[in-house]
């Protein structure tokens, strides 16, 4: 099966809906004998897609700065938990250590944490698939704007075709099984 990186938000004011969507989505990847690899926080929607994940049987692996882990918002229960000095280095080995990933709605570290990945994949440094799972629209503002600018050669169309965008947990699944287990 596959290592699934889940890019969302950490904060801890968020609307329910989110965190469960988050939880869901993590209950989901376990359900599926996935692996979760997450940005190693235990809080906000990153810590209920990691509970989520471990409740649906998922081995979790996190990976945060010790920047962070000094605020001690670590998630401790990972299976595994990589401490790294910065957070380009997280990132890194989170694209390293992933075969797919899914991007929740999430805030300035989550568009960091798929730009990033996005940027690697069109330069061909992966062929990793990457899915935005949108099931409220919550992208929708972000790819008219990248359109625009593929419009005006600012961003080639070819990369918009890069990311898959997905309605449901379900079809974001899917999207990866289908590109990395070819099931």
């Amino acid at each position: 099966m596959a290592a699934i990186c889940v890019f969302c938000a950490s904060s801890s004011t968020l609307d329910q809906k989110w965190l469960d969507l988050a939880t869901r989505t993590g209950e989901e990847i376990g359900a599926r004998g996935h692996t979760l690899v997450s940005g190693g926080g235990c809080v906000g929607m990153m810590g209920a897609v990691a509970d989520g994940a471990r409740a649906g049987g998922a081995h979790t692996l996190g990976v945060i700065p010790q920047s962070l882990v000094d605020l001690e918002v670590a998630d401790m229960a990972s299976d595994e938990l990589i401490v790294t000095n910065d957070m380009g280095s997280r990132k890194n080995i989170m694209i390293e250590r992933s075969d797919a990933f899914i991007t929740l709605p999430g805030g300035l570290g989550t568009l960091d944490e798929l730009f990033e990945v996005w940027t690697t994949g069109i330069l061909d440094l992966h062929a990793k698939p990457i899915v935005l799972l949108d099931p409220e629209g919550f992208y929708d503002g972000l790819l008219a704007w990248l359109g625009q600018l593929a419009d005006t050669a600012f961003v080639r169309s070819s990369a918009l075709d890069r990311v898959i965008v997905a309605k449901s947990i379900g079809s974001a699944l899917d999207a990866v099984e289908e590109r990395v287990t070819g099931s």
